[in-house]
């Protein structure tokens, strides 16, 4: 008779890892997708993936891709749940990339292109030329999704072009705030079009998108222009859909968290971290303030700020879908007394201009 291919998967399973006992542990991390029991039985870790597999969609095309997967998977709880035991600030949890190894992820789903002759014209700006310099009744929180400035969580994919979507989610942002009106703008478009500096999936910069908006006389709706998850050709023919228009651009000066909070509490920000981290790659809450380095390498946007139990956050909009994190976002530790800030967020900060 015939073997199922879960039959299969578990036969090629029992051979290449050994066996656990069965025990029942009372500690629970339900919260985060898995229970202390799921490592210490080999059924319940197979029947776990099972699962794993069937929320996420994912399909395999041979066995022995899925056990290649599986291994992988199987690595990551361990990451995750040994980190668990260890912070306690924020917690991870299994989610759609737990099948991925950290170099796969890395390549797949970063894609910021730090220009270095940038970051130092960046370093040389004033507080002066800074627009929100002399701003001083600063609130104790903001938060922009509460305030109707932020569009739903959306997700890159594949494609190393998270660059675009803070540019994106910037612009939403000011455009609200300035017309009441908040409106999907298209990623796709900076993607297929803003080519001079930037490089579609391969990676850019916030700053050169800005500009490009400012040129090329506005942004169309996603709707218009909608995602494409991959690199696709310009379409010029879409100059007679409405666009959103900008007026031009503003960086935060480098490394300067008070002027970072000045411009958050009038506006979304696009901001740049090292979000090449494992603890990053599975974060599932709390106010994270696990270790990374300042090497930007993830293009992201914040939409406010607050405290919670004594620990001070600035709050993440990223682009890995709604899946990730909380519900998308992250609360990443403010006052951390480091200049660069947590992941190096005050390192590279800008916001653009909108008269009406």
């Amino acid at each position: 008779m015939a073997l199922s291919s879960f039959t299969k998967f578990s036969l090629l399973v029992l051979f290449s890892i050994s066996l656990l006992a069965c025990t029942s542990l009372a500690r629970d991390h339900s919260i985060v997708g898995y229970s202390s029991e799921d490592l210490n039985c080999i059924d319940k870790l197979i029947n776990l993936f099972d699962k794993w597999m069937d929320k996420h969609g994912k399909i395999y095309k041979s066995i022995e891709e899925k056990l290649h997967r599986f291994e992988i998977f199987k690595e990551n709880l361990k990451h995750i749940d040994e980190r668990n035991k260890i912070v306690t600030n924020y917690w991870l949890g299994l989610n759609e990339f737990s099948d991925l190894s950290h170099d796969e992820f890395k390549k797949m789903y970063l894609g910021l292109k730090v220009d270095q002759d940038l970051l130092n014209k960046r370093e040389q700006l004033s507080q002066e030329e800074f627009a929100y310099r002399d701003f001083v009744d600063l609130p104790k929180s903001v938060d922009w999704r509460k305030k109707g400035a932020v569009t739903p969580v959306k997700n890159q994919g594949q494609c190393g072009s998270c660059w675009a979507f803070s540019t994106v989610a910037a612009v939403e942002g000011i455009n609200q705030i300035k017309t009441g009106n908040l409106t999907s703008l298209s990623e796709q478009e900076l993607i297929d079009c803003d080519t001079t500096y930037n490089n579609g999936c391969n990676g850019g910069l916030m700053d050169y998108a800005f500009q490009f908006i400012v040129s090329n006389g506005g942004l169309h709706k996603e709707d218009d222009y909608p995602y494409l998850m991959e690199e696709g050709t310009c379409d010029e023919k879409r100059d007679e859909s409405e666009v959103v228009t900008i007026d031009g651009y503003h960086d935060v000066p480098t490394n300067d968290e008070q002027s970072l909070l000045k411009a958050l509490a009038n506006q979304p920000l696009s901001v740049a971290i090292e979000a090449s981290t494992k603890d990053f790659q599975f974060y599932s809450g709390g106010v994270f303030d696990g270790h990374c380095g300042t090497d930007l390498d993830h293009g992201v946007s914040a939409v406010g700020y607050g405290s919670t139990k004594g620990a001070d956050y600035i709050i993440v909009k990223n682009s890995w879908g709604p899946k990730w994190g909380e519900k998308g976002f992250i609360r990443m530790k403010r006052n951390t007394g480091k200049s660069e800030g947590l992941c190096g967020i005050n390192k590279m900060v800008s916001f653009p201009l909108k008269k009406k």
